[in-house]
């Protein structure tokens, strides 16, 4: 299914002397988010994560944030506006879209980028029996133009033949749409994949150099990662020996325990990202975020599992997930065109306050467009509804649409980007 922003880029052409330019990625189980609380040693109480979040975040400055595990698009908008945007003012977000595979509505996936170096225009939809495959297209905002394809999935959990097998059905799905795609594709596939060996079928048929588009492990880590001290340097669950450090909304113990043993976090690349022309891999830059390689089998935040990651990253990590983040570089030799913020249009219209409401939207609207019409448009791109701008502050019922994305945009003058809300 393809889901079109209607996005109206304007890229103003005030080049700065960027040189080289890194896209840094991090992929991220945030475990429930934003349900599950942590134990907060301050206060002794279980309170929000978003505030470690955002001080992870702070940390590395990820261009491209791929994430597991969130439950709605107003967690969607609360992550960006409490975790990203006081970082970077930058940072968006792509739409967020419930499951299409299944009745399994519960935990989604979703992206968020800079938008000084990328800009998203096309994202879609694969699914599988269980959970969508979510593919995002963007390009860099470079003096030649770099196209990347980024996918994020949450492949079945849990152990057993059953499993491995349900996990390649969800891998077919993909290099299935990969191969509809020009094979000199720059692919980014990231997420929670559940793999516990490099010899698991789903594993092997991502990496299968029959694919038409054939993806490579960057790190190049083959084995028996589960409870495998071999490994120890990239495993990514989990960060807790034990229970007793989050709660789920209904007051029970949440979080998989026992310490690091497992490699269930992974970003591959398209062969093309490993000796690039355009864009490539930057060598040594795949790591398991905050793993200092001495952790086996104990919580991320042990004294002794002390490095080049600090103690104070530590503590963040085992207070956000039960898994650690991947991260991964590409670079590229051409220039990103600056976008200054006092470069941009002004807009015209705003949404006031936040962008997510049940009965209706509140606009500001700005004298010169008084008397214009605006449309709105689901997801899909269908268009809802048309209104008369008649006030500087303009209000718009949604009480009759269903729960989910729309947008407003306007056939009579032009916005940065179309207005993106969501009715809850």
């Amino acid at each position: 299914m393809r889901f079109h922003f209607f996005l109206l880029f304007t890229l103003l052409f005030s080049i700065s002397l960027f040189g080289q330019t890194r896209i840094k990625t991090m992929t991220y189980n945030l475990m429930h988010y934003p349900g599950t609380l942590h134990y907060d040693n301050d206060t002794g109480t279980f309170v929000d994560r978003t505030p470690v979040l955002r001080e992870i975040i702070a940390d590395y400055l990820p261009d491209i944030f791929m994430i597991c595990e969130i439950k709605e698009a107003q967690a969607a908008d609360h992550l960006l506006q409490e975790a990203l945007l006081p970082v970077n003012s930058h940072y968006e977000m792509a739409n967020f879209v419930y499951n299409q595979s299944s009745s399994y509505t519960e935990l989604q996936q979703m992206l968020f980028y800079n938008s000084q170096k990328l800009t998203l225009s096309n994202q879609e939809v694969i699914t599988t029996y269980l959970r969508d495959i979510n593919q995002y297209s963007f390009t860099l905002n470079t003096t030649t133009p770099i196209y990347l394809e980024v996918f994020v999935a949450h492949l079945k959990a849990s152990t057993g033949e059953t499993n491995e097998n349900k996990r390649l059905q969800m891998v077919e799905q993909l290099t299935n749409h990969l191969a509809n795609l020009p094979t000199d594709s720059y692919i980014i596939f990231g997420g929670d994949f559940n793999f516990y060996s490099g010899y698991e079928p789903g594993y092997q048929k991502l990496l299968d150099p029959a694919n038409t588009i054939r993806l490579i492990d960057p790190i190049n880590r083959y084995g028996y990662w589960h409870n495998n001290s071999d490994f120890t340097d990239i495993h990514t669950q989990s960060p807790l020996q034990s229970n007793g450090h989050f709660i789920s909304e209904s007051g029970d113990w949440d979080g998989v325990t026992g310490g690091l043993d497992d490699r269930f976090d992974f970003i591959l690349i398209s062969e093309n990202l490993e000796n690039g022309t355009a864009l490539t891999y930057v060598p040594d830059t795949y790591k398991s975020y905050g793993n200092n390689g001495n952790c086996f089998n104990s919580s991320i935040n042990d004294t002794d599992c002390d490095g080049d990651y600090s103690q104070e990253i530590r503590e963040l990590l085992f207070h956000m997930s039960d898994h650690l983040p991947v991260v991964m570089e590409l670079e590229t030799a051409e220039t990103i065109v600056n976008i200054s913020d006092f470069e941009r249009q002004k807009d015209k219209l705003t949404i006031k306050g936040k962008n997510y409401a049940a009965q209706s939207i509140e606009l500001q609207v700005a004298q010169e467009v008084l008397g214009k019409q605006i449309n709105m448009y689901d997801q899909l791109g269908k268009k809802i509804g048309s209104y008369k701008l008649a006030t500087e502050n303009q209000s718009i019922s949604i009480v009759h649409l269903n729960k989910g994305i729309y947008y407003l945009s306007s056939p009579q003058f032009s916005l940065h980007s179309p207005l993106k809300f969501v009715k809850i």
